[in-house]
């Protein structure tokens, strides 16, 4: 796939999340459903982590430390729809921006991950596959919340 393939694919991403962000109403986003699931503001603060961390990586800049303790939180203070959406869309344009700044060349050259050697290509893959796994928690989110509407048009 070429690099404006690869980019193509984690912007479509972004913004089908997006969307899927946007037609949950705001008070999902601080709920945990069933007493125990995560919250929609937890899933959109683990992606962006993710998107940032791999971000790092493949820029090769300092890592930031992972969070311990089992499944991500979001932190008190991103837990509202606007904040969650606002960070979302922060973290995806600086992940799409770094996406588009590599050459050919450079996409296919290794970077050191926490799997080992990977290429900057295949990092940004695991992104946009990152993305639509938890597009897919957002769907079901969305229909238990009884909205059968597909949100992507």
């Amino acid at each position: 796939m070429s690099q404006a393939a690869e980019s193509r694919e984690l912007r479509t991403a972004c913004m089908l999340f997006t969307k899927d962000l946007n037609a949950l109403p705001e008070s999902v986003f601080d709920q945990k459903l069933g007493g125990t699931a995560r919250t929609v503001a937890d899933i959109v603060y683990e992606v962006n982590l993710v998107n940032d961390h791999v971000g790092l990586t493949i820029r090769g800049e300092e890592l930031f430390p992972w969070p311990d303790g089992g499944w991500i939180t979001a932190p008190e203070n991103l837990r509202t729809k606007d904040v969650v959406l606002e960070s979302f869309r922060d973290s995806s344009a600086k992940i799409i921006a770094t996406a588009r700044g590599f050459s050919e060349a450079e996409l296919d050259e290794s970077v050191v991950t926490e799997q080992g050697e990977k290429t900057r290509r295949e990092r940004i893959r695991f992104l946009t596959l990152h993305l639509w796994y938890h597009c897919g928690q957002l769907n079901f989110i969305q229909t238990l919340l009884g909205d059968g509407e597909w949100h992507w048009k």
